[in-house]
């Protein structure tokens, strides 16, 4: 079947104008909740912290992704050293045996548990808000004095309430809420690496 090259591209027109409806209203109503988190994983790696990531499915790559952006580089021509963040969603052994011995839901705040300390940031993404896992993690986090930061969808779900920032997309639509998440956490990453890193550093070994 050849797809109708009209009807496509009148559907593709018609995708990218609610997205970039999505980012403008980002603009509008989210710029003070994500520099306040990027203030907060600032004020945490300063004094030592770690960034802990945490999602499911798209959210989990995601997850994946920030960290990669602070532990690796987010450009080249920006050289910095690396910063502490981890993803808690790559360790398939660790991921199916958490899930097999203690539950789905445990996944994540069995991690947080383990790996993470007072002063640390903790990052939950969920497009719903309403992941049990992710939820488990945030009030595992505030009950050992980590900060909670969530990235969430319009309504915020159950989660956003337990943050102490909650970025709340002004969205319903899944896949909008996720194109969203990606460019604001790409935007976090770029706050807090040109707040510790403002100019270029010409040898970091």
């Amino acid at each position: 079947m050849i797809v109708d090259s009209d009807e496509a591209r009148e559907r593709a027109a018609g995708y990218l104008t609610e997205t970039a409806s999505v980012l403008e209203a980002v603009v509008s109503s989210c710029l003070d909740d994500v520099t306040a988190a990027a203030a907060r994983v600032t004020a945490s790696f300063l004094q030592g912290g770690t960034l802990l990531i945490c999602g499911n499915g798209g959210s989990a790559a995601d997850a994946q992704h920030l960290a990669t952006e602070f532990v690796s580089t987010l450009t080249l021509d920006h050289p910095r050293p690396p910063m502490r963040a981890i993803a808690l969603t790559t360790d398939t052994s660790l991921l199916t045996a958490i899930g097999n011995d203690f539950g789905v839901d445990g996944i994540f705040s069995r991690q947080v548990e383990a790996l993470g300390r007072p002063g640390d940031v903790l990052l939950g993404i969920s497009t719903s808000g309403n992941s049990a896992n992710v939820i488990a993690a945030a009030e595992r986090a505030s009950a050992m004095g980590i900060a909670v930061l969530a990235l969430t969808g319009r309504t915020g779900g159950k989660l956003a309430p337990l943050a102490d920032i909650a970025i709340r997309i002004p969205s319903d639509v899944t896949a909008h809420i996720q194109e969203a998440h990606l460019a604001t956490e790409q935007l976090i990453a770029l706050l807090v690496e040109r707040a510790i890193y403002p100019d270029p550093l010409p040898d970091i070994g």
